[in-house]
């Protein structure tokens, strides 16, 4: 009888020791491209000291690091998130689930495709991302300075001017609480996904079918305006100056996009930390990420 339980436990230590880990996804933000060995190249690897022998799949928009790069501040975020849908339906390591981490603007395009084409999505971890949108200015230093800069000037043209619309990425979740009419009438991408004007069901059941939605502010953040979009919140209607959480917005209260019914099963993780746009604190991202979210 011993001999039988033994063989059993070990059968069962067998099989969970080769079942491999969840896969995962990286979307990185602007001005970053999928494979910087100092931002996502970092990223994954830690990941991979974290976990061994897991599949860490970052993702590239176009050909090439340069049209990714590029493709972050010049396309249509609708497009990138159906080119991503096409990559994840193609690649049989997803096949099984995975698990998916955004970094910035990365997080809001995750989510996109967490509603649209869901295909195994487990966990949703948002890193600084701007899921309300911003009303603030970009900025970002080094080579892609000049790029900043054309961008911060067509966003002081006119955001939602049509043609900046179709041009510009970070048009496509600007979010003036002043105009919010305009916002919800010319937004191509954010107002969209976060059902503003028609409540799309398919969703709100894909965004409900996550196990978590995890979200990442930087208290310090002086990229994302207001900060507070890293946890769904944001300035209230017709102020940009006094902000209101997730839990006051109409988003929430009407239940527009299933994050109330989400709440109430325990599906959202809000975390902070201090810092700047995603500055985590040595191991904070090993300790409180990679371990609580991503092992099996």
């Amino acid at each position: 009888m011993r001999f039988f339980v033994f063989c059993i436990l070990s059968l069962l230590c067998l099989g969970k020791s080769l079942s491999s880990p969840t896969p995962v996804i990286l979307w990185h933000g602007m001005g970053d491209s999928c494979c910087n060995p100092l931002s996502m190249g970092s990223v994954k690897r830690a990941i991979e000291d974290e976990i061994p022998d897991i599949y860490v799949k970052s993702l590239m928009i176009g050909n090439n690091i340069i049209q990714d790069v590029e493709n972050g501040f010049f396309s249509n975020a609708n497009d990138q998130i159906k080119e991503v849908c096409k990559q994840i339906a193609e690649d049989e390591k997803l096949k099984g689930g995975y698990n998916s981490i955004g970094f910035s603007q990365g997080a809001q395009f995750l989510r996109a495709v967490a509603q649209t084409c869901p295909q195994g999505m487990k966990n949703l971890i948002s890193i600084g991302g701007q899921h309300q949108g911003v009303f603030g200015l970009p900025h970002c230093s080094g080579e892609n300075y000049r790029i900043c800069e054309y961008v911060r000037q067509l966003l002081s043209y006119g955001a939602y001017e049509p043609w900046i619309q179709r041009l510009l990425v970070q048009a496509q979740y600007w979010h003036d609480p002043i105009k919010e009419d305009i916002y919800r009438n010319t937004s191509l991408f954010l107002a969209g996904i976060n059902n503003e004007n028609e409540v799309n069901e398919e969703y709100k059941s894909n965004l409900g079918s996550l196990d978590r939605f995890v979200m990442l502010k930087f208290n310090n953040d002086t990229m994302v305006d207001p900060n507070v979009s890293s946890h769904f919140g944001f300035y209230k209607p017709g102020t940009s100056k006094e902000t209101q959480s997730l839990e006051e917005s109409t988003l929430y209260k009407e239940d527009r996009l299933g994050l109330k019914a989400m709440a109430k099963e325990g599906k959202l993780v809000f975390l902070s930390v201090d810092g700047d746009h995603l500055r985590m604190p040595k191991g904070f991202f090993e300790k409180e990420i990679v371990l609580k979210f991503l092992t099996n």
